[in-house]
């Protein structure tokens, strides 16, 4: 595993009301969000990286509103077209 050191100013963790150890807990779960949200990856390796089962990464997404399924427009007239 690789480690990452990230310099941040120092008022960041008052900003996000969040203490240093959970906002380190917290980043790659938000960058696997962000990341799933565009695309970038899919559920399991979103999944992966957040540090959570499928499941529970399935479940976050939920909770910040981001929608399970990522479909292009391809796939989506594909489907229409099957209909």
């Amino acid at each position: 595993m690789t480690t990452i050191t990230l310099n941040l100013p120092d008022d960041v963790y008052n900003t996000l009301r969040k203490a240093p150890r959970d906002f380190a807990r917290e980043l790659p779960l938000a960058a696997a969000c962000h990341w799933y949200a565009q695309g970038q990856i899919a559920q399991d390796k979103a999944a992966e990286i957040a540090g959570l089962s499928r499941a529970e990464f399935i479940d976050e997404l939920a909770r910040r509103r981001i929608p399970v399924g990522q479909y292009s427009i391809e796939e989506v007239l594909e489907e229409i077209g099957r209909a």
